[in-house]
């Protein structure tokens, strides 16, 4: 892991849940409120107009639960895992 760790401990868990299944983080600039972009390894044209290719992790949610339940939702949804 050649990156930060998030502080929160349910998006860390989420962002390892999203790395098991080949995204990776893109760590954020200069963005105040993001704390990384998660990307798909298969960006593709297929893939619902790039709707579920990206996310920002947020540094500091409202609800870090509730944060971590997206992320594991983007990976689950996105259309090459459900075909695997």
């Amino acid at each position: 892991m050649n990156r930060k760790k998030h502080a929160k401990k349910e998006i860390e868990d989420a962002i390892h849940f999203a790395e098991s299944k080949g995204w990776t983080i893109k760590p954020s600039g200069s963005s105040a409120h993001a704390w990384g972009i998660l990307r798909c390894p298969n960006n593709s044209q297929d893939c619902r107009c790039g709707e579920f290719c990206s996310m920002s992790i947020w540094s500091t949610p409202k609800s870090s639960a509730n944060h971590a339940k997206q992320i594991r939702r983007v990976v689950d949804n996105c259309i090459f895992q459900r075909n695997n």
